[in-house]
């Protein structure tokens, strides 16, 4: 199956739309058109990228922008695959309005997740990370920073503080591949709820160079307090999105009106 020709069909460089959106156009537009049905599988990565001309990073960026949208799916050491479902019955695939973990969510959408640790230190708490987690100033803080990669395509910038006492029921954990949410639940510690808030701003030179996206490109910041069943805050992270890899769904009611 060949997916562009030559040298009609080529992806552009100079064309105002990224390689890697033209890319995720020229296979949505295969499937679209029964090309590649349900269930099929596509061309290797390696023939993908000759036929289409791009770098195995922008292809892959391409295609788990496809499996977020429901159209592809991915088969562990077998490739990638057509989605069963149509995309618009694949709302159950978007990130979720409740609280779980970054690796949980992956495994949900039949990703593998794997993170990048960039730092993963004990300091001492500032003022205002102890008021937020309801410590003594000074106290040690566990510091995690890492790059969330999804299919080692980078999805979000993660830092993560926790108390040490916390910290110290799982020493042993590699946060590469170990889910936060697993070793904090497997140390009988019960996460109730977030309190969270998201903002829009533009990516920094170092936000940038971890994401592999471009100074000043929009991302999505959630700061989030986890806490306990007393409300009692556990930990803290803060959550760095590139703009075009995350979609938040959530639903809204409105209030039947009192009667006056």
């Amino acid at each position: 199956m060949v997916l562009v020709g030559e040298p009609e069909g080529a992806l552009r460089a100079g064309y105002p739309e990224p390689l890697w959106v033209q890319a995720v156009e020229a296979i949505s537009r295969q499937v679209a058109e029964g090309n590649i049905r349900p269930g099929g599988r596509l061309p290797p990565e390696r023939e993908l990228c000759l036929q289409l001309g791009i770098s195995r990073v922008t292809l892959r960026k391409a295609l788990t922008s496809l499996v977020q949208d429901g159209v592809l799916q991915p088969s562990h050491g077998r490739g990638w695959h057509v989605a069963a479902a149509a995309p618009e019955t694949a709302a159950g695939k978007e990130w979720p309005n409740s609280l779980e973990g970054f690796s949980e969510t992956a495994a949900r959408m039949g990703l593998v997740a794997t993170s990048r640790v960039l730092r993963n230190a004990i300091l001492p708490a500032s003022l205002d990370q102890a008021e937020e987690l309801q410590i003594a100033p000074g106290a040690p803080l566990f510091h995690l920073e890492r790059v969330r990669l999804l299919s080692d395509v980078p999805i979000a910038l993660d830092l993560t503080l926790l108390p040490g006492s916390v910290v110290a029921r799982f020493e042993s954990a590699d946060f590469e591949v170990d889910s936060l949410y697993d070793l904090i639940t497997g140390a009988g510690l019960v996460m109730s709820g977030a309190d969270s808030t998201i903002e829009a701003r533009e990516a920094d030179s170092y936000v940038a160079s971890q994401l592999e996206i471009e100074v000043g490109k929009p991302i999505l910041v959630m700061h989030q307090v986890v806490v306990d069943p007393s409300a009692r805050p556990l930990f803290t992270s803060s959550i760095r999105y590139s703009g075009d890899r995350y979609r938040l769904r959530t639903f809204f009611a409105r209030a039947t009106p009192r009667n006056s």
